[in-house]
């Protein structure tokens, strides 16, 4: 279900981000480079999780709740910066915060799920 959820989001990034910046780059460029940014991310989430990369999908989720408080709390503190709106702005508000909380469910997820070496 985790990977169907990532999936979800590497496309409607994916194709938010391509259509942004092919044809309004010059209106809001850092927005767009950002939601191309979390893009990259949610692809590399949905592949480290489907074949098992542990480390990976932990090290993206991490980077992903970081770009998420990061670009949330900016986009809140200077509008200007952010004309128009990333998948991460506002905490995600656009996505009903999903992106807020599924990096929190994803590395919940990998913790419970780690396999112990003995």
């Amino acid at each position: 279900m985790l990977v169907a959820v990532y999936a979800v989001f590497a496309i409607a990034a994916t194709s938010r981000a391509g259509v942004q910046i092919a044809t309004r780059f010059a209106e809001a460029p850092l927005a767009y480079l950002l939601s191309a940014f979390a893009a990259l991310v949610y692809i590399v989430l949905t592949v480290a999780l489907a074949r098992g990369h542990r480390r990976l999908a932990f090290l993206a989720c991490g980077i992903e709740l970081a770009g998420v408080l990061i670009v949330g709390t900016l986009s809140l503190l200077d509008p200007e910066a952010f004309p128009h709106a990333t998948v991460w702005s506002g905490y995600g508000s656009g996505y009903l915060f999903i992106p807020l909380v599924l990096p929190i469910i994803g590395l919940a997820w990998l913790l419970k799920h780690r396999t112990r070496r003995t």
